[in-house]
């Protein structure tokens, strides 16, 4: 039995700070890096120390989907059985992937395979995933315990963020590739959310290990009211909104417009006119993603 293919997919943008240890930590695995046009030495860095590397340059920035969509395309012409999406500030751990893809030749029924994310300091698990672990009532206490026979090989969870995703073909083929209408953040929830409307599962897998260097990095809060505040209404919308698991869409999003407009002549009616604006702000922000938004999930509702 000959054994898979498959291709490291990195998409970078202006990564120099992460690219040579994330490059570094792919050893002799073949890899594809996608770069959204970056404006530092990212290019140049990677032509000049990783020369095996195949660099798929962009004349702009494509965003995280649709970037990985081309990585994705290569690999899967040139023969891959699976391909591993790891971000540009990420970095696998020793025999990382070999022990993803061997649970991955037992388990048919999962359609991403995620490693355990670790802080960079490698003293826990990276903060976002923790969470969502916890969110997910995954016990946490095997990450500490000696005793490995208590571990179990692969926790079954609803969504992990797609900072090192596994993807066998046989997903790409059910699924499809990353949604157009995500241009960075919420589509891997999209993603996600279409594995399992189409009946597979999403795991991750304790034994596989990588950091994800984020530990660090400044998060700056976002005013409400803001462009960037209306920014995340739009991408909350669009993971809302578009998930195919979602039933009657159009009746209950006729409702939520209702909702939201009568809320906005309540606050008008009561002088509040700050909050009405933002009610009507995402009121045509809304009704204007409706066609977008039918579109993704006409698209994505097919099964094959």
């Amino acid at each position: 039995m000959k054994e898979p293919k498959f291709y490291i997919i990195i998409v970078t943008y202006n990564g120099l700070k992460w690219i040579d240890k994330c490059l570094h930590s792919c050893g002799d695995f073949p890899v594809v890096v996608v770069d959204n046009n970056s404006s530092d030495n990212t290019i140049d860095f990677i032509k000049n120390n990783y020369s095996d590397v195949h660099l798929l340059e962009q004349n702009r920035n494509l965003g995280f989907g649709q970037a990985n969509n081309i990585g994705i395309e290569y690999a899967i012409n040139h023969g891959a059985d699976y391909v591993f999406l790891l971000n540009q500030d990420a970095y696998l751990i020793e025999d990382c992937l070999e022990k993803l893809i061997k649970i991955s030749k037992d388990k048919f029924e999962y359609g991403i395979l995620s490693p355990f994310h670790y802080k960079k300091s490698f003293t826990g698990l990276d903060a976002n995933f923790s969470m969502f672990m916890s969110r997910y009532n995954i016990s946490r206490d095997y990450i500490f315990d000696a005793n490995e026979s208590k571990i179990k090989d692969i926790y079954s969870i609803p969504f992990v963020n797609a900072a090192g995703w596994l993807i066998p073909k046989r997903t790409l083929k059910k699924v499809g590739y990353f949604d157009s209408l995500f241009f960075h953040y919420g589509e891997d929830r999209n993603y996600c959310q279409r594995v399992l409307y189409h009946n597979m599962k999403i795991g991750i897998v304790p034994k596989a290990k990588m950091i994800h260097d984020r530990e660090f990095r400044e998060v700056k809060p976002v005013l409400k009211y803001s462009d960037d505040y209306y920014e995340e209404y739009i991408r909350y919308a669009k993971v809302e909104w578009a998930d195919i698991n979602l039933k009657n869409f159009d009746s209950k999003f006729s409702l939520q417009l209702k909702q939201i407009r009568l809320s906005y002549f309540k606050l008008l009616f009561k002088l509040k006119f700050r909050k009405a604006k933002e009610n009507f702000s995402k009121y045509r922000i809304l009704k204007g993603l409706y066609t977008s938004l039918k579109n993704s999930r006409n698209r994505n509702s097919i099964k094959i």
